[in-house]
């Protein structure tokens, strides 16, 4: 083991704010939450804790030399990902007064189309891959990880996340009475696509 205690509990710090960063998961997770409650959610949480795992091992074991050897490699990426928050923020409040249907794909009811939505939802979250690609060789000497430091680095990476989602969704499902009602539904999509299109112009940024 090479990392340090220090090096970590910055990283869990990384996470953490990554985790506070509106993206595809936040909407994927309040859409589940508002259609089925606690019980639609937690599936979902299960299934993005799997690409947190998956992102920084790839980060770890290659991908991280594809960007040093493509310079424009990180900066197409967050030109994408600035592009695809700002199109999902107008989106969402375009379809603001829309209610969130309950048979629709991602709300689907079940512990395995959660589970799947999950999955797919942060394998193609351009703000994972920008975090994990950018961000993670920031934290770590990658080229001197031992396999007990990535299984430490991918554990973190997942469980941080995971509690957070799973406190979003209870805290989400026990307000799932008032915030279905269409004006607050309205006002809750509105606020979102905000978000989302200020972290779109904010990604260049950075």
């Amino acid at each position: 083991m090479t990392i340090t205690m220090l090096e970590m509990l910055a990283y869990a710090g990384a996470l953490l704010i990554l985790f506070l960063t509106p993206g595809p998961v936040w909407v994927a997770l309040l859409a589940r939450a508002l259609s089925g409650g606690f019980r639609g959610a937690w599936p979902l949480a299960v299934g993005v804790s799997l690409g947190d795992i998956f992102w920084p091992l790839l980060a770890i074991l290659g991908v991280t030399w594809i960007a040093s050897v493509f310079e424009d490699f990180i900066f197409y990426t967050k030109a994408l990902a600035a592009i695809t928050f700002i199109v999902m923020g107008l989106l969402i409040i375009r379809g603001a007064d829309k209610p969130i249907r309950s048979d629709g794909r991602l709300t689907r009811p079940g512990v395995l189309p959660g589970f799947l939505a999950g999955v797919t939802v942060i394998i193609a979250n351009p703000k994972a891959v920008l975090f994990y690609m950018g961000i993670l060789p920031e934290f770590f000497d990658i080229t001197a990880l031992t396999w007990v430091d990535i299984a430490l680095v991918c554990g973190l990476s997942a469980a941080v996340p995971m509690i957070g989602n799973l406190l979003l969704a209870g805290f989400v499902g026990r307000l799932r009475g008032f915030l279905t009602s269409p004006s607050a539904m309205k006002r809750a999509n509105i606020f979102a696509g905000v978000l989302l299109i200020l972290v779109g112009f904010i990604i260049p940024l950075t």
